[in-house]
């Protein structure tokens, strides 16, 4: 079994397998394990969604970082979404009834407790908003290396600088996989290549409709709190978090191009500056220490792509979490390890099949950012 991808969502599907008695699983990866979006998001882990299987994806893997705890550096803080027109109560409403209805501990919340759990917000430019306290962020690289060192122990071999080049691939079977550090015989592929897994699916003749499009964020050193919320605004997508004593600031820009650039500029400030004049004045013309830059995976609907190919035997893919690898990946992992094994997973993931773009048109995550 080859897994491409060497990010938290491709080492949790080799851990998975791994775990499950599954020998001889290697990953490949292009550059170093973790450098890829992995390295760069912003930690956030949830079970916040409008979509029945996001919700359940991110409540199985919020037990998974649960069992981490702090040595993945858990800060259950909760999520705070908010909410400025009529449209946005209402469907925040209908997403908050549907986690509760799945066990989820969201809850709506008036402009004046959305203020009281994150004071820097401004309760005039508000109309309401939903708090699940279960929800907050981890550290990413830490998760990654949990995993790593976890599947590695039990067997896993992880390739590094072994960009794929091509899959052998002939009469609807694969035979192997040819990396820029030679070929590894295998008749079973997953691929967790994140941004670039659009290339992967072309050398199997497999449609992974997958955008890169690059997001920025900065820290503050000052002017935060280790307990406030991860708060998310519906209107502009501007987000923050407690980052020490600091804070971490990021919008996704409307504007910016797809492409794989992860060079890290201030151009996003702009549009930030502008959202938070409305909810959040404080946070305007916020001195920055630090920054990156890293990819979305994006796909149509912002919603994964999780399945088995129907064309190709023995390709596997999960991938196209358009910013909900991270806080997906343990569940994820899981989910790949049941198909892999012919077994029921804990939750139905044909909706996230990629022939679902040729069917009637998916419905799009409204949590998203």
């Amino acid at each position: 079994m080859v897994v491409i991808g060497g990010g938290v969502v491709g080492l949790s599907v080799a851990f998975h397998l791994a775990e499950a008695g599954v020998r001889e699983v290697v990953v490949v990866e292009r550059d170093l394990v973790g450098r890829g979006s992995s390295a760069k998001p912003v930690g956030g882990v949830r079970a916040t969604f409008s979509d029945a299987g996001n919700v359940l994806l991110g409540q199985r893997s919020l037990e998974a970082f649960e069992r981490f705890g702090a040595a993945v550096g858990l800060r259950q803080v909760g999520y705070l979404f908010l909410c400025r027109t009529e449209e946005q109560v209402a469907e925040v409403e209908r997403s908050t009834r549907l986690q509760r209805s799945l066990g989820g501990s969201g809850r709506m919340v008036t402009a004046a407790k959305a203020c009281e759990l994150n004071p820097l917000l401004r309760a005039e430019s508000l109309l309401g908003g939903s708090f699940s306290p279960r929800d907050g962020h981890a550290e990413p690289a830490l998760v990654v290396a949990a995993y790593r060192a976890a599947a590695e122990e039990l067997g896993v071999v992880v390739c590094e600088d072994a960009e794929v080049v091509g899959i052998e691939c002939g009469g609807g079977l694969i035979s192997a996989v040819e990396t820029s550090r030679g070929v590894v015989r295998t008749g079973r592929v997953v691929c967790a290549a994140g941004a670039w897994s659009k290339r992967v699916g072309e050398m199997v003749g497999v449609s992974l409709p997958v955008e890169p499009v690059r997001r920025q964020i900065g820290i503050t050193s000052e002017g935060g709190s280790p307990t406030l919320p991860f708060t998310l605004d519906l209107s502009t997508t501007l987000y923050f978090h407690g980052c020490g004593g600091g804070l971490l600031l990021g919008i996704s820009d409307s504007a910016q191009e797809p492409g794989f650039g992860r060079e890290y500029s201030e151009e996003w400030r702009p549009a930030f500056d502008r959202a938070a004049a409305v909810v959040a004045p404080s946070l305007v013309g916020r001195e920055l220490v630090s920054g990156w830059a890293g990819l979305y995976e994006n796909t149509p609907d912002h919603n994964a792509l999780i399945g088995v190919s129907r064309e190709v035997l023995g390709f596997a893919y999960a991938t196209g979490f358009s910013g909900h690898g991270f806080l997906q990946a343990p569940a994820v992992g899981e989910v790949m390890r049941d198909l892999y094994l012919g077994r029921k997973p804990f939750m139905d993931p044909s909706a996230f099949h990629a022939d679902r773009f040729s069917a009637a048109a998916p419905v799009r995550e409204r949590h998203i950012i």
